[in-house]
């Protein structure tokens, strides 16, 4: 008697899953959009519409306050998203480039662990232990910035690293060998090259967090080193105007134009 095969499950079959995806979608994307629309509001007002204009873009943009909160937004994240992406690829070489042993999956968990934990309870204790440098040294710059967003992205950058060099054929690495190539000529001639997508990959998407975060910067930075995350924060406690709408519609526009190019870098090549 013949078996007769089931057929797989599709979430996309069952009653009523269209018009719950389009509600989740509707609610999650019109908030953004009314906020990109107000962005062009020629009022001062976030909730009335007055008029199309670009004047909030024009004020932001002659804004020093902003303009001196962007610079540093920039240096920040580009600092940031080098500094994880030269040690995510350390780790990625070190956990893939081996054989397997006891202990290999706690490294996993250990590198990833802080894409679980909530970012308040990293703010936290990078606030305690900085504090404590800050009171020993004297030092209240803008490196505690830098460390803690550097540290905070490895995890970011570790992904895509390692998906990367999993996904590559060991066999031209072992042909170098066979050649007498060196270890760093192997790695220089022969690994580097092909994993160079998966690094400006995890690069870019470090650099995409660094670049919008607020929580971890606004409780480790000092008086003066105003992001521009933070700078929206506190406009927002005070009074609110389309600029803020014109800042967030650029913010908007730049992570979705760093978004696009990981997805084209990071995409399966054959």
């Amino acid at each position: 008697m013949a078996t007769r095969s089931r057929k797989p499950f599709d979430l996309r079959a069952q009653p009523g899953f269209l018009f719950i995806a389009m509600i989740c979608f509707f609610m999650l994307y019109l908030p953004i959009v009314t906020l990109v629309v107000f962005a062009f509001n020629a009022g001062e007002s976030v909730a009335v519409w007055q008029g199309f204009s670009t004047r909030w873009f024009q004020s932001a943009w002659h804004n020093s306050q902003v303009q001196e909160a962007a610079w540093r937004t920039l240096y920040v994240a580009t600092i940031a998203a080098t500094g994880a992406a030269i040690m995510a690829t350390m780790a990625a070489l070190a956990t893939t480039r081996t054989a397997g042993y006891r202990g290999l999956t706690f490294k996993y968990a250990f590198i990833n662990q802080p894409l679980m934990v909530p970012e308040i309870v990293t703010a936290v204790a990078l606030l305690i232990v900085f504090s404590r440098f800050k009171v020993w040294s004297g030092y209240t710059g803008i490196g505690y910035v830098l460390l803690a967003h550097t540290a905070f992205c490895i995890p970011f950058a570790y992904l895509p690293i390692r998906a990367r060099l999993e996904s590559m054929d060991l066999t031209l690495e072992r042909a170098a060998a066979d050649l007498y190539a060196t270890p760093w000529n192997a790695f220089r001639r022969v690994t580097l090259p092909l994993l160079w997508p998966g690094i400006l990959a995890g690069y870019m998407l470090a650099f995409v967090i660094s670049l919008d975060d607020v929580v971890i910067t606004e409780f480790v930075k000092s008086g003066g080193q105003e992001t521009l995350p933070t700078y929206m924060l506190g406009q927002l406690r005070r009074v609110v105007t389309p600029e803020i709408n014109a800042i967030s519609s650029v913010f908007l526009a730049l992570s979705i134009l760093i978004v696009t190019l990981f997805f084209i870098v990071s995409r399966k090549r054959n």
